[in-house]
Formats: C-alpha cells, structure tokens, sequence
C-alpha cells in the first residue's frame, strides 16, 4: 500500500498544492491592469475599488497602467500573465470589445480570458471647450456642421469609447470630422481643457468633475433619460439628437487556466467592493450605474461578453473602421 505515499511524493515534487493554493491565494500584492494611462475613467474606476478589495483579500491591489494601442497591450499583458489570480485585467466595452474587430490581436477576448464580475456602465456625454459659441445641444449642431473641416475631436485611440462615440456623433450628425487619438482620455481631456480640442464625445465619469468644477461645458447625455449624476444635463432625446444612445460597461478578467476558486475568491472581493457605501456613493457621483448584484457573476459577464462581441463586430467591421 505504497501508492499514496508515492502520489503525495510525486505532487510534491511537481509543486502541486491545489489544496494549499486554494487557501492561501493571494499569497503576494495582485496587480491590476489599466490598460489606459492615469487619470482616465477606468483608472478611476480601478482606484475606488482598489482599497476595499485589499480589505477583503488581505493583499494590496497595486493598479498598474500600461498603456498604448488603445488598451491592446495592458490587455494583452494580461492574457499572457500567470494564470494564479494574482494580475487581473480591469476594462471595458473598447478594450473587450471593439478591439477585436479592429485590432489582429495576439490573443483571445473570450478564449484567453476568464470573467471575473462586471462592475458598472455609464453612458457618454457630449463635452466641449469653454471657448466654443453654442449654448445648447442644438446650437452645437449647427456650430459643428458650419466649422466641420475646422473641429478637432479628441480620442483615447483608434476604436477608444471616445474614437466609437465620435464616429457615431460624426454618422449622425452627416459631418466629417478630424480625429485626434491620444494614448488615453486623461491626456485627451487635458487639451480640452487647454483649449487644444474643440470636443470630446467622452464618459460621463470622466467628464463630469470638470463640468461640475466649470472647465468644459456639456451639452447631452447618449441615453433616453437623464443621469441622475448630471439631472442638469439633458439627454439626447430632449436635447434634440433622438436616438444617438451609448454606453461603456465595465468588467474585470483574468488569464485562462486561472482556478475557479481564485476567480471566486476576486469575484466576491469585487462584489463586497460594490455594496460599500463609499464605493457606491463614489461611483454614482461620476455617473455610473453599478450593475446589479445577480449581473455580477462570472457567468453573467461572459454571456454579455459574448452578446457584445457578436453585436458589434459585424457593425464595426461594415463600417470600416481599421487602425490608422
């Protein structure tokens, strides 16, 4: 009756502790990767739930921004990462998404990934430079078609959230317009602010504490009623842009391979994050709406992963829309 023994002696020596694993994860600081640069809105949203989630799991999350191609390297860092729970990809619908069409990718969005909880979506809002003329919705239309060869409109990126608005705004709005890509939407926003660009169709959580603070001005919201973080700002549809609707949700991955122990171990540091009070309070005030307890499941993400991928794919690649 030697072959227990040996089994143990074998696991051992192969380093195999899926019993010692399981319990002792996180066993170091786990990264999280922003693959945008600092001050943008998934840089954001990556510091509110940074310290709650330290609480939880007993272990600093250090969020890490690794930028460049409109997220497909901070993405990519990921999928190649360890698969021990220990980097995690935070991101949303451009990365997760749009990419995939636009981008030749050196992995997977659904194969080399594994969900771990959607956290929250919001829609954009369109926000220009103090500076320009118009004082509503429908005076910035008319403004925007008569200096339509003048514009600069600013983007995270080749397929950004702000790059697929823009297009959108540009579509509906039948002007042509001259894109400005930067390596995120912080460093966009500063040039608003400068006055460098003259618009930004652009998050709300990220545009919202400068047009509270008076520095850009916000015309419309991209959804059918108004937020209730922006109750100043109209919609779309009152503002008279009927229909122009978007909205970036936002999500957490890890590599493929990763244990499903360690997946719920984050999923339930993610969820525990977003019932605090702080947490909530904090990301209402930017304009995200938290997705709702029984969306945030790694099942519930992968099927609105899937669901997104299939929806939007067909539609991006009709129109074109390549790296430049």
């Amino acid at each position: 009756m030697r072959t227990l023994p040996i089994v143990f002696a074998l696991v051992a020596a192969l380093g195999i502790h899926p019993v010692a694993s399981a319990q002792t994860y996180p066993s170091r600081p786990i990264t999280m990767v922003v693959p945008f640069a600092a001050g943008g809105p998934v840089d954001t949203v990556a510091r509110i739930l940074a310290d709650p989630m330290r609480r939880t799991l007993g272990q600093t999350v250090v969020v890490d921004n690794t930028t460049g191609a409109a997220g497909t390297i901070g993405v990519g860092r990921v999928a190649r990462a360890a698969p021990d729970g220990h980097t995690v990809s935070i991101g949303h619908w451009s990365t997760h998404v749009v990419n995939g069409a636009i981008y030749s990718l050196q992995y997977d969005l659904l194969n080399d990934l594994e969900p771990v909880a959607m956290i929250a979506s919001n829609p954009m809002v369109i926000v220009t430079k103090n500076a320009a003329p118009a004082k509503d919705l429908s005076e910035l239309l008319a403004w925007v078609k008569t200096n339509q060869d003048k514009l600069l409109v600013g983007t995270s990126g080749v397929g950004s959230g702000t790059h697929m608005s823009g297009v959108y705004f540009q579509n509906v709005t039948g002007t042509k317009l001259t894109f400005v890509p930067y390596r995120g939407t912080g460093p966009a926003m500063q040039e608003l602010l400068a006055g460098r660009l003259d618009l930004i169709v652009d998050q709300l959580s990220n545009s919202l504490p400068q047009v509270r603070g008076g520095r850009i001005r916000a015309y419309a919201v991209t959804a059918k009623t108004r937020s209730p973080a922006a109750a100043d700002v109209p919609s779309v549809d009152e503002a008279g842009l009927a229909g122009f609707h978007m909205s970036i949700w936002y999500g957490t991955w890890v590599p493929r391979g990763t244990p499903k122990g360690t997946i719920a171990k984050l999923n339930s540091a993610i969820v525990e994050s977003l019932a605090d009070s702080v947490v909530r309070q904090r990301l209402g005030e930017l304009g995200l709406e938290i997705t709702p307890r029984d969306q945030q499941t790694p099942e519930a993400l992968r099927a609105h992963h899937k669901a997104e991928i299939e929806k939007w794919w067909p539609m991006i690649k009709a129109a074109g829309i390549k790296v430049e």
